[in-house]
């Protein structure tokens, strides 16, 4: 392994979770109780030969010990933590020793912190309510940031959803490149017993059922891409109506609402799963390059909805190529996102401007191509598009969003955009976000960082007003 890999926490969670002993797990391991021990603590990392061990002793995918969801704390951390100005505050250092050797304790921190933040919004709500003399005051829509964890924590991969979707396209007879426009709808009308129609609407209202009639509505004036979903939406509503219930109990959310809106992101997660069927889908984006373009001529699916399956390859010894994914807002919200790569994206606050994800809006529907570098020196391939949505109707405004898809350096050569670049050669150094940034030099930095002291020159000026310092060490 290219890596040392510390797994101590989860190989003591496993071992109590079996009620075992250090001695009768070191047993079974093949290993010295005193080795044994030193892996958990974390000093010593698992070999390749003790990593196998594991994963048969234990019965677990070798996706258990996989280092992403370190990667996520350390990420979400540093940002909770970038909102303390204390001289105090934990350095890079501090805060992976914290994930490596108390995971629970970094998630718990975490709760806590969106406790905080909830709180304070519901207080500054309420100050705003107050000063305007309303009787009310407008409710953070907080439910979003709980079913956002609840995906980006899963890895965006719901396997047991995404199988029954998989079983599903073929009881519905979609075939690969043939519109799947009339087979959703022959088995809406013969296994759900609803019926499909399409009326020029205009209205915003992409889909509406009728109980009452059975009678699903589409707005004809949407591309037929955002109709087969919409379809596809509806069917696995129904026929895998209590498997997504059993993936919402499970997840114990605590709001009703929050329910609510998973219950939608698990349907769009299926109907997703069921158009682009994961091993049919999984193949031709190997053998298509991972074009995006061509994918959606394959499938009759969208720019965003072929970028967002390719985020979710990660089905256990089927797993397709890690990729980010990101869809922004032209205020630079980011409103959807996950990353089965070590990128990390900014959960409060806005991105780095030095992305193209962000450039893409001055240049709707041409693909960009970018070579960037982060902090850490990992490299990426990041692709980028600005996306209008028509809304049907000339009073009705367009919503304008920009897509980013893209993948560590070192599976560049399977994806078409990395076609005629020099991997190798310059590339735009770009980061998280500015507060978490270690890079000295940036001229669109627009906050310090929150572990590196600051200092401003009297008798000159550059384009960031103040030089920033060693970084503070521990102790």
């Amino acid at each position: 392994m290219s890596n040392k890999l510390f797994v101590g926490p989860k190989v003591r969670h496993l071992r109590e979770a079996r009620a075992w002993t250090l001695e009768t797990c070191a047993a079974q391991l093949g290993l010295s109780i005193s080795y044994l021990s030193q892996i958990e603590t974390n000093l010593r990392p698992v070999t390749a030969r003790v990593l196998i061990s594991l994963i048969r002793v234990f019965e677990v995918d070798a996706s258990t010990f996989d280092a992403d969801d370190d990667e996520r704390l350390i990420a979400d951390l540093r940002e909770a933590t970038a909102e303390q100005t204390e001289d105090d505050s934990p350095s890079l250092a501090e805060i992976k020793q914290v994930v490596s050797g108390a995971p629970g304790f970094a998630r718990q921190y975490l709760r806590l912190h969106r406790a905080y933040r909830r709180l304070d919004e519901r207080l500054k709500t309420t100050e705003e309510a107050v000063a305007l003399d309303e009787a009310t005051a407008a409710s953070a829509v907080l439910p979003y940031e709980e079913v956002r964890d609840y995906f980006h924590y899963r890895n965006n991969y719901v396997h047991e959803l995404d199988l029954a979707a998989e079983a599903l396209a073929e009881a519905c007879g979609l075939g690969q490149g043939a519109s799947p426009l009339p087979a959703l709808e022959s088995f809406l009308w013969e296994r759900c017993g609803m019926r499909a129609q399409t009326v020029p609407s205009g209205s915003g209202v992409l889909r509406h059922y009728d109980p009452a009639s059975r009678i699903l509505t589409l707005d004809a004036t949407q591309p037929t891409s955002t109709r087969v979903f919409q379809l596809a939406f509806q069917i696995v509503s129904h026929q895998l109506r209590d498997l997504i219930e059993a993936e919402l109990a499970q997840a114990g959310f605590r709001t009703a609402a929050a329910a609510d809106v998973c219950r939608i992101g698990l349907g769009n997660y299926a109907a997703g799963a069921l158009v682009m069927p994961y091993l049919r889908f999984r193949q031709a984006a190997q053998d298509l390059g991972h074009d995006i373009e061509q994918l959606q001529a394959v499938f009759h699916t969208s720019f965003e909805q072929v970028c967002h399956r390719l985020s979710t390859l990660q089905r256990p010894a089927h797993r397709g190529l890690p990729f980010y994914f990101v869809r922004v807002d032209l205020a630079g919200n980011i409103t959807k996102r996950h990353s089965a790569t070590r990128l990390q994206f900014a959960r409060f606050g806005g991105g780095c401007p030095l992305w193209n994800v962000h450039e893409a809006f001055g240049q709707p529907g041409r693909i960009m191509v970018q070579l960037a570098e982060m902090p850490d020196g990992v490299r990426y391939l990041c692709v980028a598009r600005g996306i209008t949505k028509r809304s049907g109707s000339y009073l009705q405004p367009e919503r304008r969003y920009a897509v980013g898809l893209g993948c560590e350096i070192s599976h560049a050569h399977q994806v078409v955009y990395s076609r005629g670049l020099d991997l190798t050669g310059p590339a735009a150094q770009i980061g998280v976000s500015c507060r978490i940034c270690e890079r000295d030099n940036c001229p669109q930095r627009a906050f310090p960082p929150i572990d590196r002291p600051l200092r401003v020159p009297a008798n000159e000026r550059a384009i960031v007003p103040y030089v920033l310092e060693e970084p503070r060490r521990p102790g």
